[in-house]
């Protein structure tokens, strides 16, 4: 791919903008809680966008393109079935909880409804993770570009790891939210060309199908067994492991995205957020996965000369390469620049959404809860710089250490499996059943967790798994045996749970108000118009979602 000086100039642009927002918001922060939270004063259009973006990262824009070239229109799941249900559950249900509660954070929140060591499990857990994925993305960037562009992998890990260090580190979580508004644009607008472009160089949508599997081309008809469709997976598993477990899991208690609903001005917005987020959510697949059905078409129809790359092996296609090989493929100089500035916004927005969603978790539940209380509110401010300094040093440390790993991708999702589907279950049980306790919330946590380790150990799917020395089931693919992994992990720590709950001490009534939902007076939005009411907007989300997955049954 090469690069003439209109596409420098609009990157170098691009890079200089994200910094000046960073400068620019320098002067308002004053306070830990401005810096970590931006006092809570984010406008709801803004932080519904902030919401979408701060999960468009690396592997949303460059996975999910991937996905689309290997397993068609049927990666919509991932939106229709996996994302808008849940997010929906959030804004009419969690919100209230997290918002109303004042709790900083989803630990916080742990610590209020349960205990301490339950809160410090999740904590800890997540700030692991949100390390190890924000490495991951500094990884995928710095490959992409070492292959696409020529970069050496070290310019561009530090390239990207540097200005998102700069604009995080002067602004804080508000820096990063405006940012990421900037950066979800920038994504549509340079990729949402290269659909239009594709589709008339294929023959028009007509063109498309005719050139790809059948199965590819729907979301649902080949989903009555999992050896009748690409995914490798049947209509129970992918709607109890992806589209409630997994999904809900995700959505409704990783701070990485709730923290972007958690900042809004007041709780009216902070439940509307996932609510709005939801709309241009679930048209994101026209602008990612298609790239993906584009490029599997291209590659038969006759005078495109367009050819998929190929990965060292030189007999397995390299999917990853489906969304960048068609930027080289069909844009001129100038758009170029636009196109490679949404794959740098993609992976920066990603990263910066992780590392400031882990210094809020290190300053407010690791180190003001169990290393240095009652300090100061400018040592929290500072500690919370310092956090952000060293998150940034830990995601390069971890890039580096994924180089060395030829399945990092596959186990970054099983950890994620790991982690948020027993969590799912513990937010579940203690928003609607009091009688939930701490030691239960905490032992069904390391159960669930357990519980997901041995089914992986157990199992094999694409040759990974069966590392506790059997093979009690083999999936059709790895997808497939990540969400029965999932399904397991829930409905062990759900079982865990309840059954230690009966037999241990709940917290008083008095307590538990504004923390389980039975206890909890409602939000009165008797006031709004029909239309300005959450669950009218919630209505209209879901309509249309069952809409699309009709269209593309």
């Amino acid at each position: 791919m090469k690069l003439h000086f209109i596409d420098y100039l609009i990157i170098a642009l691009y890079f200089a903008f994200v910094i000046g927002i960073g400068f620019l918001i320098r002067r308002k922060v004053k306070s830990s809680n401005d810096f970590l939270m931006s006092g809570r004063s984010i406008p709801l259009w803004i932080a519904s966008l902030a919401f979408i973006s701060a999960n468009l990262g690396a592997q949303e824009v460059i996975g999910m393109a991937a996905s689309g070239a290997k397993y068609g229109i049927m990666t919509s799941h991932f939106y229709w079935l996996g994302a808008i249900p849940a997010m929906v559950f959030l804004g009419i249900f969690m919100m209230p909880f997290y918002y109303g509660s004042q709790a900083r954070s989803v630990p916080e929140y742990l610590a209020k409804r349960y205990d301490e060591k339950t809160r410090a499990f999740n904590a800890i857990t997540f700030a692991v993770m949100t390390i190890f994925s924000s490495g991951i993305s500094l990884y995928a960037l710095a490959k992409l570009f070492e292959v696409i562009l020529g970069w050496s992998f070290e310019l561009s890990i530090y390239l990207a790891a540097g200005i998102v260090l700069i604009y995080t580190f002067l602004g804080g979580l508000t820096s990063a939210v405006y940012n990421e508004v900037l950066q979800f644009f920038l994504i549509v607008l340079g990729i949402a060309p290269l659909v239009v472009i594709g589709i008339y160089e294929a023959g028009g949508w007509h063109g498309v199908v005719s050139r790809l599997p059948d199965s590819m081309t729907h979301a649902w008809k080949y989903m009555g067994s999992a050896q009748d469709n690409p995914m490798g997976v049947d209509v129970w598993s992918l709607a109890l492991g992806l589209g409630f477990v997994l999904s809900f899991g995700y959505w409704c208690t990783d701070f990485l995205v709730v923290q972007r609903a958690m900042v809004a001005r007041n709780m009216a917005s902070a439940e509307k957020t996932p609510l709005i987020a939801a709309f241009p959510k679930m048209f994101m697949p026209f602008v990612v996965i298609l790239p993906g059905l584009i490029a599997i078409a291209l590659m038969h129809t006759p005078g495109s000369h367009y050819q998929l790359p190929y990965k060292p092996d030189g007999v397995t296609l390299d999917y990853d390469m489906a969304l960048p090989s068609l930027l080289a493929h069909d844009y001129p100089r100038g758009l170029l620049g636009v196109g490679l500035t949404a794959l740098f916004a993609s992976f920066m927005s990603g990263m910066a959404g992780n590392v400031t969603a882990f210094n809020t978790v290190w300053t407010y539940d690791i180190y003001q809860s169990y290393i240095q209380r009652n300090k100061p509110d400018k040592h929290y401010l500072h500690v919370g710089r310092v956090a952000t300094v060293f998150g940034i040093l830990a995601s390069i440390a971890t890039a580096y250490l994924a180089r060395s790993f030829n399945n990092i991708m596959d186990f970054l999702q099983l950890v994620f499996g790991f982690v948020n589907a027993p969590l799912f279950a513990t937010f579940f049980l203690g928003m609607f059943w009091k009688r939930t306790t701490g030691h239960g919330a905490f032992w069904g946590l390391i159960g669930g967790t357990l519980a997901a380790a041995c089914t992986h150990g157990l199992t094999l799917a694409e040759g990974k798994g069966g590392w506790l020395g059997a093979n009690l089931h083999t999936f059709h693919s790895t997808m497939g045996q990540n969400f029965v992994i999932a399904i397991v992990a829930f409905t062990t720590c759900f079982l865990l749970t309840a059954i230690i709950s009966l037999f241990t001490r709940a917290h008083p009534e008095q307590q538990l108000v504004g923390l389980v939902y039975s206890l909890t007076p409602k939000p009165n939005a008797g006031h709004l118009a029909w239309y300005q009411k959450p669950t009218t907007l919630a209505v209209i989300v879901l309509v249309l979602v069952l809409l699309l997955n009709l269209i593309f049954m």
